[in-house]
Protein backbone atom coordinates (compact mmCIF):
# COMPACT_ATOMS: atom_id res chain seq x y z
CA UNK A 1 0.00 0.00 0.00
CA UNK A 2 1.23 3.72 -1.03
CA UNK A 3 0.95 4.90 2.39
CA UNK A 4 2.98 8.37 1.08
CA UNK A 5 -0.13 9.42 -1.63
CA UNK A 6 -2.33 8.10 1.25
CA UNK A 7 -0.86 10.93 3.33
CA UNK A 8 -0.70 13.48 -0.02
CA UNK A 9 -4.31 12.61 -0.74
CA UNK A 10 -5.83 12.85 2.69
CA UNK A 11 -5.86 16.74 3.16
CA UNK A 12 -7.48 17.18 -0.72
CA UNK A 13 -10.13 14.89 -0.02
CA UNK A 14 -11.06 15.90 3.39
CA UNK A 15 -10.66 19.45 1.75
CA UNK A 16 -13.56 18.25 -0.88
CA UNK A 17 -15.96 17.24 2.32
CA UNK A 18 -15.62 20.12 4.37
CA UNK A 19 -15.81 23.13 1.23
CA UNK A 20 -17.91 20.85 -0.81
CA UNK A 21 -19.88 17.89 0.10
CA UNK A 22 -20.69 19.33 3.97
CA UNK A 23 -22.01 22.45 2.46
CA UNK A 24 -24.10 21.09 -0.26
CA UNK A 25 -25.74 18.83 2.32
CA UNK A 26 -26.44 22.19 4.53
CA UNK A 27 -28.11 24.26 1.87
CA UNK A 28 -29.92 20.88 0.20
CA UNK A 29 -31.70 20.12 3.29
CA UNK A 30 -32.19 23.78 4.63
CA UNK A 31 -34.15 24.28 1.15
CA UNK A 32 -35.60 20.54 1.25
CA UNK A 33 -37.29 21.49 4.94
CA UNK A 34 -38.85 24.29 3.91
CA UNK A 35 -40.45 22.77 0.38
CA UNK A 36 -41.27 19.67 2.84
CA UNK A 37 -42.88 21.90 5.54
CA UNK A 38 -45.11 22.85 2.42
CA UNK A 39 -45.77 19.49 1.22
CA UNK A 40 -46.79 18.40 4.53
CA UNK A 41 -49.49 20.85 4.85
CA UNK A 42 -50.68 20.31 1.20
CA UNK A 43 -51.51 16.68 2.24
CA UNK A 44 -53.08 17.85 5.72
CA UNK A 45 -54.86 20.03 3.70
CA UNK A 46 -58.84 19.20 3.51
CA UNK A 47 -58.74 20.71 -0.02
CA UNK A 48 -58.45 17.43 -2.40
CA UNK A 49 -57.05 19.28 -5.30
CA UNK A 50 -54.01 20.59 -2.74
CA UNK A 51 -54.08 17.30 -1.30
CA UNK A 52 -53.55 15.84 -4.22
CA UNK A 53 -50.86 17.92 -5.44
CA UNK A 54 -48.54 16.83 -2.58
CA UNK A 55 -49.44 13.29 -2.31
CA UNK A 56 -48.47 13.12 -6.09
CA UNK A 57 -44.87 14.87 -5.32
CA UNK A 58 -44.19 12.73 -2.33
CA UNK A 59 -44.99 10.05 -4.77
CA UNK A 60 -42.88 10.53 -7.91
CA UNK A 61 -39.78 11.45 -5.76
CA UNK A 62 -39.94 8.33 -3.49
CA UNK A 63 -40.47 6.43 -6.63
CA UNK A 64 -38.04 7.71 -8.86
CA UNK A 65 -34.11 7.46 -8.29
CA UNK A 66 -32.15 10.16 -6.78
CA UNK A 67 -29.58 9.86 -9.52
CA UNK A 68 -32.59 10.29 -12.43
CA UNK A 69 -33.84 13.15 -10.84
CA UNK A 70 -30.52 14.63 -10.59
CA UNK A 71 -29.67 13.70 -14.24
CA UNK A 72 -33.11 15.62 -15.40
CA UNK A 73 -32.47 19.07 -13.60
CA UNK A 74 -29.10 19.18 -14.91
CA UNK A 75 -29.39 17.48 -18.01
CA UNK A 76 -33.10 17.65 -19.27
CA UNK A 77 -33.63 21.19 -17.94
CA UNK A 78 -31.48 22.65 -20.98
CA UNK A 79 -33.38 20.56 -23.49
CA UNK A 80 -36.10 22.78 -22.77
CA UNK A 81 -34.20 25.90 -22.53
CA UNK A 82 -33.29 26.17 -19.22
CA UNK A 83 -29.30 25.36 -18.89
CA UNK A 84 -28.36 25.36 -14.59
CA UNK A 85 -24.64 25.24 -13.67
CA UNK A 86 -23.92 22.08 -11.83
CA UNK A 87 -23.65 23.24 -8.42
CA UNK A 88 -27.05 24.43 -8.28
CA UNK A 89 -28.30 21.78 -10.41
CA UNK A 90 -27.28 19.58 -7.40
CA UNK A 91 -28.52 21.65 -4.85
CA UNK A 92 -32.31 21.88 -6.29
CA UNK A 93 -32.39 17.97 -7.07
CA UNK A 94 -31.29 17.18 -3.70
CA UNK A 95 -33.36 19.56 -1.96
CA UNK A 96 -36.56 18.28 -4.11
CA UNK A 97 -35.43 14.60 -2.88
CA UNK A 98 -35.28 16.03 0.62
CA UNK A 99 -38.71 17.63 0.28
CA UNK A 100 -40.02 14.32 -1.14
CA UNK A 101 -38.98 12.11 1.78
CA UNK A 102 -39.32 14.92 4.62
CA UNK A 103 -42.47 16.07 3.72
CA UNK A 104 -44.03 12.46 5.17
CA UNK A 105 -41.93 12.61 8.31
CA UNK A 106 -43.19 16.08 9.55
CA UNK A 107 -46.90 15.17 8.19
CA UNK A 108 -46.27 11.87 10.59
CA UNK A 109 -45.10 14.01 13.35
CA UNK A 110 -47.93 16.78 13.27
CA UNK A 111 -50.37 13.79 13.26
CA UNK A 112 -48.83 12.40 16.27
CA UNK A 113 -49.91 15.00 18.45
CA UNK A 114 -53.29 13.94 20.02
CA UNK A 115 -56.02 16.33 18.72
CA UNK A 116 -57.16 16.85 22.12
CA UNK A 117 -54.56 19.73 21.92
CA UNK A 118 -55.54 21.19 18.65
CA UNK A 119 -59.02 21.70 20.60
CA UNK A 120 -56.97 23.25 23.54
CA UNK A 121 -55.97 25.91 21.22
CA UNK A 122 -59.13 26.52 19.82
CA UNK A 123 -60.75 26.60 23.11
CA UNK A 124 -58.31 29.81 24.15
CA UNK A 125 -59.51 31.33 20.90
CA UNK A 126 -56.28 30.37 18.30
CA UNK A 127 -56.95 30.43 15.22
CA UNK A 128 -55.82 26.92 12.89
CA UNK A 129 -52.64 28.55 11.91
CA UNK A 130 -51.37 29.83 15.13
CA UNK A 131 -52.82 26.75 17.00
CA UNK A 132 -50.38 25.17 14.44
CA UNK A 133 -47.55 27.64 15.46
CA UNK A 134 -47.86 27.90 19.31
CA UNK A 135 -48.74 24.24 20.34
CA UNK A 136 -48.75 21.85 17.49
CA UNK A 137 -45.36 22.62 15.47
CA UNK A 138 -43.24 22.38 18.67
CA UNK A 139 -44.64 19.17 19.97
CA UNK A 140 -44.04 17.54 16.45
CA UNK A 141 -40.35 19.46 16.41
CA UNK A 142 -39.35 16.78 18.90
CA UNK A 143 -40.75 13.90 17.46
CA UNK A 144 -39.48 14.66 13.89
CA UNK A 145 -35.56 15.29 14.64
CA UNK A 146 -34.73 11.38 14.35
CA UNK A 147 -35.82 10.63 11.35
CA UNK A 148 -34.58 14.48 10.20
CA UNK A 149 -31.54 13.67 11.40
CA UNK A 150 -31.14 10.50 9.72
CA UNK A 151 -32.57 12.18 6.26
CA UNK A 152 -29.74 14.66 6.75
CA UNK A 153 -26.85 11.88 7.50
CA UNK A 154 -28.08 9.96 4.17
CA UNK A 155 -27.86 12.94 2.27
CA UNK A 156 -23.97 13.72 3.15
CA UNK A 157 -23.59 10.48 1.59
CA UNK A 158 -25.51 10.95 -1.18
CA UNK A 159 -23.99 13.74 -2.42
CA UNK A 160 -21.40 11.63 -3.78
CA UNK A 161 -23.54 11.15 -7.09
CA UNK A 162 -22.65 14.94 -7.62
CA UNK A 163 -19.67 13.88 -9.06
CA UNK A 164 -21.49 12.53 -11.84
CA UNK A 165 -22.13 16.21 -13.10
CA UNK A 166 -18.20 17.50 -12.40
CA UNK A 167 -19.54 19.17 -8.60
CA UNK A 168 -16.43 19.48 -6.90
CA UNK A 169 -17.02 17.70 -3.86
CA UNK A 170 -14.92 14.66 -1.95
CA UNK A 171 -15.94 11.79 -4.01
CA UNK A 172 -15.21 14.02 -6.66
CA UNK A 173 -11.88 14.71 -5.66
CA UNK A 174 -11.06 11.42 -4.81
CA UNK A 175 -12.27 10.35 -8.70
CA UNK A 176 -9.62 12.54 -9.59
CA UNK A 177 -6.50 11.51 -7.39
CA UNK A 178 -7.80 7.72 -8.20
CA UNK A 179 -7.59 8.33 -11.88
CA UNK A 180 -4.28 10.22 -11.61
CA UNK A 181 -1.93 7.46 -9.57
CA UNK A 182 -4.11 4.30 -10.94
CA UNK A 183 -4.49 3.29 -6.83
CA UNK A 184 -8.24 3.25 -6.68
CA UNK A 185 -8.66 0.88 -4.42
CA UNK A 186 -6.14 2.71 -1.49
CA UNK A 187 -7.71 6.63 -2.69
CA UNK A 188 -11.21 5.01 -2.55
CA UNK A 189 -11.16 3.40 0.58
CA UNK A 190 -9.82 6.68 2.18
CA UNK A 191 -12.82 8.41 0.66
CA UNK A 192 -15.30 5.95 2.65
CA UNK A 193 -13.50 6.53 5.42
CA UNK A 194 -13.76 10.48 5.64
CA UNK A 195 -17.30 9.74 4.85
CA UNK A 196 -17.74 7.52 7.29
CA UNK A 197 -16.01 9.70 10.07
CA UNK A 198 -18.70 12.33 9.05
CA UNK A 199 -21.18 10.71 9.55
CA UNK A 200 -19.69 9.39 12.70
CA UNK A 201 -19.80 12.80 13.97
CA UNK A 202 -23.36 13.58 12.56
CA UNK A 203 -25.08 10.37 14.58
CA UNK A 204 -23.11 11.42 18.18
CA UNK A 205 -24.45 15.56 17.75
CA UNK A 206 -27.65 13.61 16.91
CA UNK A 207 -27.57 11.30 19.74
CA UNK A 208 -26.73 14.51 21.90
CA UNK A 209 -29.73 16.11 20.67
CA UNK A 210 -31.91 13.45 21.00
CA UNK A 211 -31.14 13.30 24.74
CA UNK A 212 -31.62 16.42 25.47
CA UNK A 213 -35.21 16.88 23.77
CA UNK A 214 -36.03 13.71 25.82
CA UNK A 215 -35.97 15.97 29.16
CA UNK A 216 -39.07 17.93 27.48
CA UNK A 217 -40.82 14.63 26.60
Amino acid sequence: MDWQLAADSFWPLLRGGLTGTIPLALMSFAFGLVLAFAVALLRLSRNRVLSGIGRVYVSVIRGTPLLVQLFVVFYGMPSVGVVVDPWPSAIIAFSLNVGGYAAEVIRAAILSVPSGQWEAGYMVGMSRGRALRRIILPQAARVSVPPLSNTFISLVKDTSLASLILVAELFRAAEEIAAFSSEFMLVYIEAAFIYWAFCTVLSFGQDRIERKLEQYV
